[in-house]
């Protein structure tokens, strides 16, 4: 991936070497901490470090944080130029980089759950050893596989704005759970669809592209499908259980996104097959 003349975001925070994630000084410091935890139900305790181990300290020639801030950057670009055209305005999201686990305003983020969105503070939380897993655990190397982690989960903020996300919250808290399981996978495909739709306009814009990239995503996409996943840590398969879409459906909303780059084409919530 040509990702070194991409616009570098100013919106990345490293947390990194943090033992919580937010600094506390003085007096002032502390009523900070406790307006916030009244505000999102997070503990104290959490905001300022008693809840989380130290983090691993940031190396100083940080190579993955620039390439994080490169593709967050190209991501702002992409979906600000697609909302600008449609009339809207793009807000962009946050990301934070953390080692272990951090305060977020949708509670603790920990490192086992993943690279994870929180519509509440509109923030893309990534503990990059997340990336040494999706290369050795689900032997999906590369960086434009790394890329897809993260434009997937702007995919989720782009949601957010557009009100999808609430929509899909409220349709869940009426139906039982293998429905509500079943809408949460429309959403996550649907996240598919608009990083492969970033893909699409990034490259058209900076040329991105190298060889073997595309099946780079497409590994990681089908690396981690609800049905290769509990295959290897079960032995067995549930499809009510599926939140996020088998492998075979993950790979096609990427795709789609990729090949036509219209967000009308990632409507995954109007169509009768996934």
């Amino acid at each position: 991936m040509r990702w070194q003349d991409l616009k570098r975001s100013t919106n990345v925070e490293d947390r990194r070497g943090m033992r919580g994630g937010i600094p506390i000084t003085g007096g002032i410091g502390l009523v900070v901490v406790l307006v916030i935890a009244a505000l999102t139900g997070v503990n104290p305790l959490q905001l300022i470090g008693g809840g989380a181990e130290p983090g691993a300290e940031a190396p100083a020639d940080d190579t993955m944080r620039d390439f994080v801030s490169a593709v967050l950057g190209s991501t702002e670009e992409t979906w600000g130029a697609l909302f600008n055209a449609s009339g809207q305005t793009y807000r962009e999201p946050s990301l934070v980089l953390f080692s272990g686990a951090t305060s977020s305003g949708c509670g603790t983020g920990q490192s086992a759950m993943g690279p994870f969105y929180c519509p509440v503070d509109q923030t893309v939380y990534i503990d990059l050893s997340f990336y040494d897993d999706l290369k050795t655990r689900f032997q999906a190397p590369g960086d434009f596989a790394q890329a897809y982690v993260i434009t997937h989960e702007v995919g989720h903020h782009v949601q957010n704005l557009l009100g999808t996300m609430e929509q899909v919250q409220q349709l869940r808290s009426r139906q039982g759970e293998a429905e509500a399981n079943a809408m949460s996978v429309r959403l996550e495909l649907q996240a598919d669809c608009y990083a492969g739709l970033w893909a699409h306009h990034a490259e058209r814009a900076k040329q991105i592209l190298q060889s073997g990239d595309v099946e780079e995503a497409l590994g990681a996409a089908s690396a981690i499908g609800d049905d290769r996943l509990q295959r290897q840590t079960q032995g067995t398969i549930v499809p009510e259980s599926f939140t996020h879409g088998t492998s075979e459906q993950r790979v096609r909303w990427f795709r789609r996104g990729l090949d036509t780059g219209d967000s009308k084409a990632c409507d995954t919530f109007n169509t009768g097959t996934l």
